[in-house]
């Protein structure tokens, strides 16, 4: 009864406050499909072209490219490319081309090639500038040469190349390494362990090593012996290795004919021959080595005999003294002017290794005699020449007081700091 007494006075009050509400207003996304107006693709304007930023292309020559080739592969037309290629050459050697070299090309902002650097690793650069009637302007910049007196060390780990290429060095060391201790220190042998230390003349164009002079003192630990050489001239000229003392280290016989090779079978009174199948006396060393490698004389002398047997193959033989001959078997082919009667020079190329003979493979049959009694190339005690004396040993002794300082200093690679690449490399 109360409700229904107060029901006329409440819901006039209730209709009032409906009706102050606001009306609710359509969503945003509403209001903007409303206002699209409809548009036909025809009616859309095409955009403005925009100009690519200036930028450069980089090549890098590989195995058998040309200037021309690459030129063309960078973006040049192929009259441009004939055409500059052929102006580069009357500038640089293009034979000095090589796997690594760099071609960059400059694109403008409209997308034509503006100039191309070439850049010859050794050598510097070469820079072509396109001008206004579209030909080129060539112009070399050779980079400068100096030498570095450097000291080089490193541990053998698992060879003396890979231990060169470890210190940063190039391969054409490793020679010179050989080429100084070949008298005392036999490199087939070499054992984890071993160590090295060279003063050399390092050559550089602008911050690439180019090669190096001669090795101007030395330290090998072979074995647990240490062996050190000093590099000497004197007064005609002729240049040689000294141990500290001023002894030479030039020995009348090489420890072996050949470089970097390995012995497969060793002297012998009894060895199973592989070809005959029985027991008979070995009166060599058999150096295996792929068919053309160098084989050089171990001392001065004089050719014998040079020719052919069934079972020794293609051979030579030289006589060193009245007493001692050597004899190199199984050549495939002898150096050019050995013959009977051809006067040596120790470390004289004589033939390649071959397999002509009674033999199963590749290698060189290595023989020294004694009043035709053979001995154990590897035993052979070598005589050495007469030492440095007077103004001669002076002046040498003065040399390896400077040098000894930097043998014993650290490793120096001061090439590594002297230069940095042009940015546009």
């Amino acid at each position: 009864m109360a409700v229904a007494a107060a029901l006329p006075v409440a819901i006039p009050l209730i209709l009032a406050a409906v009706a102050m509400e606001p009306a609710p207003q359509a969503s945003p996304a509403r209001v903007t499909a409303m206002s699209l107006v409809p548009l036909r693709y025809a009616d859309l304007a095409p955009q403005e072209p925009v100009d690519l930023p200036a930028h450069s292309v980089l090549l890098t020559v590989e195995e058998d490219d040309t200037l021309a080739g690459v030129l063309l592969t960078g973006g040049l037309s192929s009259r441009d490319a004939a055409v500059l290629a052929h102006e580069f050459s009357h500038t640089v050697d293009l034979r000095r081309l090589r796997p690594g070299n760099m071609v960059r090309l400059h694109h403008a902002e409209d997308g034509a090639i503006d100039a191309v650097q070439l850049r010859l690793i050794g050598w510097g650069s070469v820079d072509a500038e396109r001008q206004g009637d579209g030909s080129f302007t060539v112009t070399s910049h050779p980079s400068a040469q100096q030498s570095i007196m450097t000291t080089v060390s490193e541990d053998i780990d698992s060879s003396l190349y890979d231990s060169l290429r470890a210190a940063g060095e190039q391969p054409q060391l490793m020679q010179q390494i050989v080429d100084v201790f070949q008298w005392d220190i036999d490199f087939f042998s070499l054992q984890k362990g071993d160590s090295f230390s060279l003063v050399v003349e390092k050559k550089f164009a602008g911050g690439d090593l180019i090669g190096y002079g001669p090795v101007l003192a030395a330290r090998f630990i072979h074995d647990g012996t240490t062996y050190e050489a000093f590099r000497h001239q004197l007064p005609d000229g002729r240049a040689g290795y000294y141990a500290r003392n001023g002894t030479p280290l030039r020995k009348q016989f090489l420890k072996a004919p050949l470089k970097f090779t390995r012995i497969t079978s060793g002297f012998s009174k009894s060895r199973f021959h592989p070809v005959l199948h029985y027991f008979r006396p070995h009166h060599g060393v058999d150096y295996g080595a792929p068919v053309g490698t160098p084989v050089m004389t171990t001392a001065d002398g004089v050719v014998m005999q040079a020719g052919h047997d069934r079972g020794e193959g293609n051979f030579i033989k030289i006589r060193h003294t009245s007493r001692i001959e050597t004899m190199y078997l199984h050549l495939s082919r002898f150096a050019k002017g050995i013959k009977r009667g051809t006067r040596v020079t120790q470390g004289d190329v004589i033939g390649y290794v071959g397999a002509t003979g009674l033999v199963t493979g590749p290698h060189l049959d290595y023989r020294v005699s004694d009043r035709g009694e053979w001995l154990d190339p590897l035993k052979l005690k070598s005589i050495t020449p007469d030492p440095l004396n007077g103004d001669s040993l002076r002046r040498y002794k003065n040399s390896v007081a400077v040098l000894l300082p930097r043998l014993s200093s650290a490793p120096q690679q001061m090439a590594r700091m002297e230069h940095r690449r042009r940015a546009l490399f």
